[in-house]
């Protein structure tokens, strides 16, 4: 590898220092449990996750299809309804008014024709949305992408040492006052979830991402570490104890099949974490997503190592 293409390679990466640190947290949900001493080796990670802009022209240059963008074949699905196995992703669906939290079904919806180029289904576009990360991604096509760009996903140790920013103990990737000097500090719910949303920086009065770096980054000048959205990491999902999957919907063809496709770790919480419901935008949290899963709030960004 010449110098020009390593260069190239590491565009929009930061170097973060290897070390060890306690992973997990004994404070909020069990998944996160036991805190365990984890050791990291240096490693380079993007500085934001990968944007529409960043996608776009990856497929342009491999042609790339995703996964919810291609054909379902009935004979994947077993006990699965025919009708429902048409291409497309999970669309989050803001509710009118309270509704009880216990079925994520009730603000989620598997929306045909929905994919990373039409986010909400059809008639969405990408339009003015070039920095905001690309969403409706599973893991293969998150996979695929790294190593086109010659880069991996991380692993769920890299991407919380990277989230803390070199904060070992803090609760949040900036500290532990959740919004200190009244300041936001990431793109998440704020008001009653799903259906009272008090809009914050770069937001419409409608809940969704934000561009990248819109919100301050943590202590390794790393964005979007906490919310926006949900990011893919190569460990496979094993509670430490039952835990409900509350951010964490599945395609509901999987549910169906009895979930053939194991659980991938996914960090960072998104813009749907809401204090009243998830708590899961801290870099301790942790949630597990089916493979074949392409969601709204959920994306990726890559790292490379030594």
């Amino acid at each position: 590898m010449t110098n020009g293409i390593a260069r190239q390679r590491l565009r929009n990466m930061v170097e973060v220092p290897g070390g060890e640190f306690d992973m997990g947290s004994a404070d909020f949900f069990p998944e996160e449990r036991p805190v365990h001493r984890k050791r990291v080796d240096p490693f380079w990670i993007d500085t934001h996750p990968v944007t529409n802009a960043e996608f776009r022209r990856f497929v342009k240059d491999t042609g790339y299809r995703t996964v919810a963008e291609r054909p379902l074949d009935p004979n994947d699905f077993p006990g699965a309804d025919p009708e429902g196995l048409v291409p497309g992703a999970l669309v989050f669906q803001r509710t009118a008014g309270p509704v009880d939290l216990d079925d994520f079904r009730r603000w989620w919806a598997y929306v045909p024709g929905a994919d990373w180029r039409h986010p909400r289904g059809p008639g969405s576009t990408l339009e003015g949305r070039e920095r905001h990360p690309v969403t409706q991604i599973s893991f293969e096509d998150a996979t695929t992408y790294a190593a086109w760009a010659g880069k991996s996903l991380p692993t769920e140790a890299e991407w919380e040492f990277a989230a803390r920013g070199g904060l070992d103990h803090a609760t949040y990737s900036w500290g532990d006052d959740f919004a200190p000097r009244d300041r936001r500090m990431a793109n998440t719910w704020i008001g009653e979830f799903p259906w009272q949303f008090l809009p914050g920086r770069g937001q419409s009065d409608q809940p969704g991402t934000t561009a990248v770096g819109t919100y301050p980054p943590n202590g390794y000048r790393l964005s979007d570490m906490t919310g926006n959205v949900w990011e893919w990491t190569t460990d496979l999902f094993a509670p430490h104890s039952a835990a409900r999957s509350c951010c964490a919907p599945s395609n509901p063809a999987t549910i169906d099949a009895g979930e053939r496709y194991p659980r991938r770790v996914v960090k960072g919480g998104s813009y749907l974490c809401a204090p009243n419901y998830c708590l899961r935008y801290r870099p301790a949290a942790r949630q597990g997503q089916t493979e074949d899963t392409a969601t709204g709030h959920l994306g990726f960004r890559c790292v490379v190592r030594p």
